[in-house]
Parts: C-alpha cells; structure tokens; sequence
C-alpha cells in the first residue's frame, strides 16, 4: 500500500487543481487495489453532497448530509468503515452490487470539503489497515489539492 501512496503522491504533488487530483486519485485507487466496484469523491455543495470524480458505474449524484454512509461520515466529519451495507440504516442502494463501503471525510483548516467513497462487492472487505491507508490518501489529496 505504500508503494500506491507514494504513486498517488507523485500524481498531485506538482498539480493543486482539485478535480484534476481528484480525477487521478479515483483511477490510481480504482485501478490498484483488489475487489473495488466503485472508488470516488463527492463533493459538498450546500448541504448535499455531490458526485465528483469517480470510477466505476454511475452513481448518485445527490447525497443530503446525514443520509447514507457518505452523507453521515460527511456529517460527523469521521471516517466510516461498513462491513455489510444492508444492515446500515438508511443505506442509499446506489449499485445493488455493493457489500460493503469505507467513506473518508476530506476536511482541511476545519472545512468540510467532501469525502472519498470506496465500495467493494465483497462484505467485510475494508480492515483497519485500509481505513488508516484512505486516510492517508485523503491527507495527500487535502495537502496538495486547492480546497
């Protein structure tokens, strides 16, 4: 996982544009890493969330806060890590393939700027391991990006 850190550093560090970095961390994440079906941020926009970037199929384009795992972790501004997402209360079914989900909040100066937003169709797929590797992800993406 170190190695996809370093290459996702060597992507945004000499870019600040936020969607460019946003667009180049979904593919690395999407393209790196075993049993994703979707990898991708959404954005806030007053209070909803909206689909930025992403990898796989389409998706939702509006979240309100507080509803579904990206709308909550956005809400309380912590990451999220669900190992089955059926038994979330008020998951939103954006692909039925989903199983599971570990949504990162991306803050910066005390700002919420948005999440990160991964999905796998296996259940139990994210570890602690994933969730302190998503939120370095995030780390670099806030250092490097214009947000």
């Amino acid at each position: 996982m170190e190695i996809i850190l370093k290459q996702i550093e060597m992507l945004l560090s000499p870019e600040i544009d936020a969607v460019a970095n946003m667009a180049n961390t979904a593919a690395v994440i999407f393209n790196s890493l075993p049993r994703l079906n979707w990898a991708g941020f959404y954005i806030l926009k007053g209070d909803k969330l909206v689909l930025g970037p992403f990898q796989g199929k389409p998706a939702c384009v509006r979240i309100s806060l507080g509803k579904g795992v990206c709308g909550v972790s956005a809400r309380e501004r912590k990451t999220l890590v669900v190992s089955d997402v059926h038994e979330f209360p008020g998951h939103i079914a954006c692909d039925s393939a989903s199983q599971s989900e570990i949504v990162v909040p991306i803050i910066k100066n005390g700002t919420l700027f948005g999440v990160l937003d991964i999905d796998s169709p296996i259940k139990n797929r994210f570890s602690d391991e994933d969730r302190i590797f998503f939120e370095k992800v995030v780390g670099l993406f806030s250092k490097y990006s214009d947000i």
